[in-house]
């Protein structure tokens, strides 16, 4: 039995550190991405969703989700910390090229979002999920 825990003390000191090292990356890498997205937009959600509006919260929780799931497969399918950093960035800088080009299709989104309209933030959540589930397809090879 004492065999037993020494092995699973030794899998623990080993693998632990590293564990922690690849999910604080990919956790830096989501909260820098949805920081970064907050930068971008052409709107405050955190003001808007103060306000109880609906619209800017469901834009800021599918960034969120859209962000993570491609960070998810970086995690997932790398075992080095320089891969997670690398293509945890790529998947970032695509999700936010992604709403770029949103912005660019739909240039009323100020407007709509300020002003409540969930459906137009229902179709950007969509667009950008859709994206990170390729997104993530594609990072996990």
């Amino acid at each position: 039995m004492t065999d037993t825990l020494d092995i699973l003390w030794q899998t623990l000191n080993s693998g632990l550190p590293i564990l922690l090292l690849h999910f604080l990356t990919t956790l830096a890498l989501l909260v820098l991405g949805v920081g970064g997205y907050a930068l971008i937009t052409p709107f405050h959600e955190r003001a808007l969703i103060r306000q109880g509006n609906a619209a800017a919260g469901l834009t800021l929780g599918g960034a969120w989700v859209a962000l993570a799931i491609p960070l998810a497969a970086t995690l997932a399918t790398s075992g080095v910390w320089l891969d997670i950093l690398l293509w945890g960035s790529v998947a970032v800088l695509i999700q936010l090229l992604t709403f770029g080009v949103f912005v660019l299709l739909f240039r009323d989104l100020r407007a709509a979002i300020e002003s409540g309209n969930v459906a137009i933030a229902a179709l950007l959540v969509g667009v950008q999920v859709a994206v990170a589930l390729l997104n993530a397809g594609a990072m996990a090879g």
